[in-house]
């Protein structure tokens, strides 16, 4: 066995690090690039200088690849995948500190003239940056293992082999690549089996792959057809939420916190910064200028909503403080005006608190009935048994599309539809599904949609109702003040239509911008290709936990979403979290406000990993070490 010598400066700019034996310096990768970019036709370009510390290089395996590609958790190609992530911060070898990248502004920040790494050309643009994704393109060097999609200048794209071709690494996974709309060659540009065993760089490696037909460029530089699309890029997307930079116990953070609540990316803490600075007051009641920008980025933030979740009018939006005042809201206004006494209200066992104790206080105020679809051992909820609970005393279903404990999918849509046949209105709580897939309000057909913007990357203390026009102009106000009224009289108040009337006072207004900016900013990414990437990273999970001698699994639903709860035999929930926060990995223990579904399992708690798409295979890898070795203490 060889064992790697420390060098000075090799990739991380630590003089402690330790990388595998034969690999190129720092200078020497300068040197290389500089010369590469030297020869391109026409260029007079700034040499590179010496890589940023990188995450792992992505893995992107055919269609069809087994789990059997990827690392298991604690081999030594874990180790290597981790090494760099378990030394203390170090100062980049180019001097350019962390935070000049990390801080940056999401939209159109120059990290790549920090670096001395001109932006690819040629590239589709949205939003003023590279890829659709709101960063450039040379953002995607990370180090230049970064993709396996690198730019170069003129080029479309050139295939990159990983830096450590020997070590299968599994920091991510690909998206579906026919969600992508592209074959799997075309976008990864190399197949797992033919991977050199000698290290490689995108500026030393240019011969078209026979995987991947090549264009002649001028000079004879090989391109990807201009077809291709650019592959999801978790490193990219990384570099653009700073506190994934934040150490926690002397280890970089792993968030697996994120049903909780997720992390915001540098756009929205930018975009509301912007506000503060150059736009804040209050709206619609000014003549001045500043008023006048408020409002209007007030009404974009709600056009963004409108387009986000596919209604039909702004008319139907209303803003809110979370999804828990949103059920609130319409349990208010739309239920205290149509439920009576021994009128029925049907919620799933699936539900968050915030779905069933609103109901249960209109229930208890208008004495009438709740009654619960059960679930079967996965913790998917029965239809049938659903249909037999409606009956002429049935008024309104209430179900969330995503369990916030399980991560069982609910199939609403079918519950939608066998609701509303039987004239019965229908809410679906999407606080746990809008940001892990596409969400069409027409095309569910729900009567109300609500959802909270701290789920979905954005700020805390925003969230939305969707109600179809027709059922908001027949609800009464929720409260009373300002910005809700059109005249007021001691006699009489006339108040506005939708989704004013529901508005009372000033609203949150820089929070609902920044609401509209992670909306826009998972636009620019694509909720599919979101979606495609946490599938395979629950898999991938899911897999290695499983066989965890002590470990269950709790909630293993066919359809779900990147939930893992589970407990662990010896050891209570809590001990197990504290185990996790140890190694700086954040997961949530308790009940989750949603004890009716533990119990159903015989529970009171569980650990619950939640993912999201700026999580990593070996950020998982990290976990299965933790529990697999509080495991091994008991046997």
């Amino acid at each position: 066995m060889t064992i790697p010598t420390p060098t000075s400066d090799a990739l991380t700019g630590d003089p402690h690090a330790v990388v595998p034996p034969g690999l190129p310096d720092a200078a020497s990768l300068a040197r290389l690039a500089g010369e590469f970019f030297a020869a391109l036709p026409g260029a007079t370009l700034p040499s590179v200088q010496s890589p940023l510390p990188a995450f792992p290089s992505n893995l992107h395996p055919e269609a069809g690849a087994s789990l059997a590609h990827l690392p298991q958790a604690g081999t030594a190609a874990g180790l290597v995948q981790r090494a760099p992530h378990l030394l203390p911060s170090a100062v980049a070898p180019n001097h350019v500190p962390d935070h000049v990248l990390e801080a940056a502004p999401g939209l159109g920040r120059p990290g790549g003239v920090v670096l001395g790494v001109p932006e690819a050309h040629g590239v589709h643009t949205t939003g003023g940056t590279p890829n659709g994704l709101g960063v450039p393109a040379s953002m995607s060097l990370g180090g230049l293992a970064g993709s396996h999609l690198l730019p170069v200048p003129g080029l479309g794209g050139i295939p990159a082999t990983p830096t450590f071709p020997s070590v299968p690494t599994a920091s991510a996974l690909p998206a579906d690549p026919a969600l992508l709309g592209a074959s799997p060659a075309a976008l990864h540009g190399y197949s797992p089996s033919l991977l050199s065993a000698a290290p490689a760089f995108y500026f030393l490696d240019l011969g078209g792959h026979p995987q991947t037909p090549a264009i002649e460029a001028p000079g004879g530089v090989p391109q990807l057809p201009p077809s291709t699309r650019p592959p999801f890029d978790v490193h990219a997307i990384r570099r653009d939420f700073p506190i994934l930079q934040e150490r926690v116990n002397g280890r970089q953070l792993v968030w697996f916190d994120n049903a909780a609540t997720t992390q915001k990316p540098q756009a929205v803490i930018d975009r509301l910064a912007h506000f503060y600075a150059h736009e804040n007051s209050n709206i619609h009641r000014a003549a001045h200028e500043l008023a006048a920008r408020a409002t209007d980025a007030y009404e974009e933030a709600r056009e963004t909503v409108r387009r986000f979740i596919g209604a039909g009018s702004v008319e139907e939006i209303i803003f809110v403080r979370g999804t828990t005042e949103a059920i609130n809201l319409i349990a208010g206004s739309w239920g205290r005006q149509y439920i009576g006494a021994g009128d029925e209200i049907i919620v799933s066992h699936l539900e968050h608190h915030a779905n069933i104790v609103p109901w249960q206080m209109l229930a208890a105020e208008k004495g009438a009935r709740i009654r619960v679809i059960p679930v079967d051992d996965s913790g998917q909820v029965l239809l049938d048994e659903f249909q037999k609970l409606l009956c002429d005393r049935t008024k309104l279903v209430s179900v969330t599309q995503v369990s916030n404990a399980l991560g069982t999918v609910v199939p609403v849509k079918e519950i939608v539809d066998i609701a509303h046949r039987h004239g019965v209105r229908t809410l679906v709580d999407g606080a746990q599904s809008v940001s892990h897939m596409r969400v069409d309000v027409r095309q569910i057909d729900t009567d109300f949609f609500v959802f909270s913007g701290h789920k979905i990357f954005g700020p805390t203390g925003i969230g939305v109702v969707y109600g179809k026009r027709e059922v908001l102009e027949d609800m009464p106000p929720w409260q009373g003040g300002g910005n809700m009224i059109a005249d007021v009289t001691f006699e009489k108040t006339i108040y506005h239509g939708p989704p004013t009337r529901f508005e009372a006072g000033t609203g949150n207004i820089a929070d609902a911008v920044g609401l509209g900016a992670a909306l826009e900013y998972v636009e620019r990414i694509g909720i599919e290709n979101i979606g495609a990437y946490e599938h395979a990273l629950l898999d991938y999970a899911t897999h290695h936990m499983r066989p965890i001698p002590g470990l269950t699994l709790i909630g293993t639903a066919r359809d779900k979403a990147s939930v893992l709860s589970f407990i662990l035999e010896g050891y209570s929930t809590e001990e197990v979290g504290k185990a996790l926060n140890q190694e700086g990995i954040a997961v949530r223990t308790g009940h989750h406000c949603a004890q009716p579904i533990l119990r159903r399992f015989g529970l009171e708690t569980t650990v619950r990993p939640s993912l999201a798409f700026y999580n990593t295979c070996e950020e998982v890898d990290r976990m299965v070490a933790v529990v697999q070795r509080l495991a091994g203490a008991l046997r």
